[in-house]
């Protein structure tokens, strides 16, 4: 009998990729999710990103998820799209990346790393050059 796969090993087999994975998508044409809450995406984000926070709050006391973040992400894009979800360093970005994956997203990537590698990544370097 087969062993019960944890959440923590759900997480693990997300697909994921680096942040000069992500800089080729988005710069061919696939869209980018930052799930982080407004304010901080407002300080700045990868071009054209979309914002849909994964939550709505995060407090010491705990974090209150976007109940609807699935269906907003449904409003911007078709489960057979190709799209890379990002938040600040990775952490938040695998638990939506892991939604939209059991909600049938096929072709969603995770930014491992997050915003913050996709900043410091190789292509992000050259374009400034």
């Amino acid at each position: 009998m087969a062993s019960p796969v944890t959440d923590s090993e759900k997480l693990q087999d997300l697909p994921t990729i680096d942040a000069d994975q992500a800089h080729a998508l988005v710069n061919s044409g696939h869209g980018y999710i930052d799930v982080r809450m407004r304010e901080d995406f407002d300080k700045g984000h990868a071009p054209g990103a979309r914002n849909v926070p994964y939550y709505l709050s995060v407090t010491d006391q705990g974090n209150e998820k976007n109940p609807q973040f699935v269906e907003e992400v449904a409003a911007l894009c078709a489960r057979d799209d190709t799209f890379v979800v990002g938040c600040n360093t990775g952490n938040r970005s695998r638990f939506a990346t892991a939604d939209l994956v059991n909600a049938g997203y096929e072709n969603v990537k995770n930014l491992r790393g997050g915003y913050r590698s996709f900043l410091q990544s190789t292509n992000q370097q050259q374009a400034q050059q």
